[in-house]
């Protein structure tokens, strides 16, 4: 046998780029009203309620009723993403590495605005004339479902502590039906993390007709269940054991879009010609109403 065989052996390669699991880009994007914004900081302005007056006799003056008016700032933030490709590099790659440094780029940046909104949530809102009073999440009528409010047999939020059940749901439902924040048909978006799914799916209080529901839901075949829409992603706040779920309607949040996501590849002259891929966006979100948005916490323990 030829001692040179080695020489037709034929070396094969994959010639394609695997990307490493993650979100891939915004998820909660649809669940929040969406706006341009073509300043660095944009106002929005609000109107509370008026009771009217009866009338009591003929001819009488008529009454002057003071509507309030209040509103919110939003401030725009810049993102980026960079990475270069060495020209030798890419030459001595089967596959062009630009389209999945591409792809990265933009998964990085959408997971992003899901971190500006859920930081928006139920964090601090700028109000007032010129937008420089703060206003924190409790203090703008935000409600936190503490994570014992699941035993609620006497309607009072307070009970043994536990994951997502289907008590703190009602309840949540409860809390904003009572203060008026739902318009009838209005979508209710649940944000939850795996755990929370799968913690229904233990709810004693779950019958059978619900399970398969919920088992459908764990599953991905349906994401609506008790009116509610459910949202997953990994990135909501955990301290401890304690996950901070949300539960809000879509004009509870806006994200104001400066610049939504854009992407340039090209070389780069003064690093020979390497090829660089760059992703920009600007944006920022605000808390429109407080008494629209339930802070839901659930026991990972």
């Amino acid at each position: 046998m030829s001692q040179q065989i080695d020489t037709a052996l034929v070396q094969t390669y994959r010639s394609n780029i695997e990307i490493q699991f993650q979100q891939k880009g915004s998820r909660l994007r649809d669940t929040v009203r969406v706006e341009s914004q073509g300043s660095e900081f944009d106002f929005y302005d609000r109107i509370g309620p008026v009771d009217a007056v009866e009338i009591q006799s003929r001819h009488s003056d008529t009454p002057l009723l003071e509507t309030p008016h209040s509103r919110r700032r939003v401030g725009l933030r810049d993102f980026d993403w960079a990475d270069m490709i060495d020209r030798p590099d890419k030459l001595r790659m089967l596959a062009d590495p630009t389209s999945s440094y591409t792809q990265n780029a933009v998964m990085a940046l959408g997971r992003k605005i899901d971190d500006i909104i859920l930081e928006a949530a139920v964090g601090t809102a700028y109000t007032g004339k010129t937008g420089s009073t703060s206003l924190a999440f409790a203090s703008d009528s935000g409600v936190t479902l503490a994570d014992d409010a699941t035993d609620d047999t006497n309607g009072d939020g307070t009970g043994t502590a536990a994951g997502l059940t289907t008590a703190k749901l009602r309840r949540a439902r409860y809390l904003l039906d009572k203060a008026e924040a739902v318009d009838d048909g209005e979508t209710l978006y649940c944000i939850v993390s795996a755990r929370q799914i799968q913690d229904l799916l233990t709810d004693s209080q779950i019958q059978s007709a619900d399970y398969n529901t919920v088992k459908a839901l764990v599953n991905g075949e349906i994401d609506t269940w008790m009116g509610f829409r459910f949202v997953r992603t990994e990135r909501l706040s955990l301290t401890g054991v304690i996950r901070d779920c949300l539960i809000y309607p879509k004009n509870a949040i806006t994200l104001a879009m400066g610049t939504d996501i854009k992407v340039d590849v090209g070389a780069r002259r003064d690093k020979r010609n390497s090829t660089q891929v760059y992703v920009c966006a600007s944006f920022g979100a605000v808390r429109m109403w407080g008494e629209k948005v339930i802070k839901v916490q659930c026991d990972e323990a």
